[in-house]
């Protein structure tokens, strides 16, 4: 289990320290290590909380860019059949030098070679994650199939906030908590999410 959070487009104060309170929210995830990812050009920030088990060493750090540079990711997760791929895009040329053994960099060099799309379709197993494009300034947020693990996202003053766990959005100013009643007749209903979150109904500013 780790933990990812971060946002984009939000105008903050002081957006260092709210990554790192939104990191400390969530540090039970990951005890290991963390790491912090900040571009105010782009004003986006994404924090990671570590915990070690595929790769232990220095090299799963999170997060992690690309060996091309273009694509920085925090992965919350694992990859059954990284192996595979690993040896997949070795036999097309496709490999980068790795770093390491872990299933988050197997997956980044996917997504460098095939795209985002495609790289998720060849990933078997259990993960949420965000995935910034430097190139085209584009983030990304996926989670597996069946939706295992966890990844809340809203609109909070103007622009994105997501987390693995609800405590971590509640440190950003202008997080408004307020239940989406009409999303939650929904689920109550249907057991289905509408295609509003549950929770920030509006945004603030």
């Amino acid at each position: 289990m780790c933990g990812i959070a971060g946002f984009f487009g939000i105008g903050l104060s002081a957006p260092d320290a709210v990554l790192q309170a939104m990191g400390d929210a969530i540090r039970s995830r990951g005890p290991d290590d963390s790491g912090i990812f900040r571009s105010a050009e782009a004003g986006i920030g994404l924090v990671h909380r570590r915990l070690s088990i595929v790769d232990l060493s220095p090299a799963g750090h999170q997060p992690m860019q690309s060996s091309c540079r273009r694509y920085v990711i925090v992965f919350n997760g694992e990859i059954y059949n990284h192996p595979a791929l690993r040896e997949q895009l070795e036999r097309a040329g496709q490999a980068p030098v790795w770093r390491g053994h872990s299933d988050t960099e197997t997956l980044l060099a996917a997504i460098a070679a095939w795209g985002l799309r495609k790289a998720l379709e060849s990933a078997v197993g259990m993960f949420a994650l965000a995935l910034w494009d430097q190139e085209k300034r584009e983030l990304s947020l996926a989670r597996d199939r069946l939706g295992e693990k966890p990844l809340y996202y809203g609109r909070v003053a103007g622009g994105l906030a997501f987390a693995s766990e609800l405590k971590a959005l509640r440190v950003i100013p202008g997080f408004v908590g307020e239940v989406n009643r009409q999303a939650w007749r929904c689920i109550c209903a249907t057991i289905m999410f509408p295609a509003r979150t549950a929770f920030m109904p509006e945004s603030t500013s």
